[in-house]
């Protein structure tokens, strides 16, 4: 069983900053990557940034410069540092990994239920 816990979520005022925290718990191999995708009503889900077990990042085109994305592997754990928030960044940010709970797994899709950001004056 793997579940991923996401808290951090809250109400900032525009250009301020947050962080979000995302930790995977279970029976785990490897973790390959996480990360965090967020969806507008609407729209379609899109990546905002992803970091593998090696370190490299991703970034989505709209967040470049102002997020950052970093892990904890001991803990099996991701951080979102969000800074200079727009209010086009609220929605609702949901977590997402890679896992291998077997090593000869090339690794699932889970999930965290998500959490709300919302950027307001």
């Amino acid at each position: 069983q793997v579940q991923l816990v996401e808290p951090g979520g809250g109400l900032v005022q525009p250009g301020g900053s947050l962080r979000l925290s995302c930790a995977a718990s279970g029976s785990i191999f490897s973790i390959i990557s996480m990360g965090w995708y967020r969806q507008a009503p609407g729209k379609q889900r899109e990546l905002v940034a992803t970091i593998t077990k090696n370190g490299t990042t991703n970034y989505a085109d709209s967040v470049k410069g102002r997020f950052t994305i970093s892990r904890d592997n001991a803990e099996n754990t991701v951080f979102l540092q969000m800074n200079s928030l727009k209010p086009e960044d609220t929605v609702v940010y949901y977590c997402h990994a890679a896992i291998s709970v077997v090593p000869w797994d090339g690794g699932m899709d889970y999930w965290g239920t998500g959490t709300l950001v919302t950027v307001s004056s």
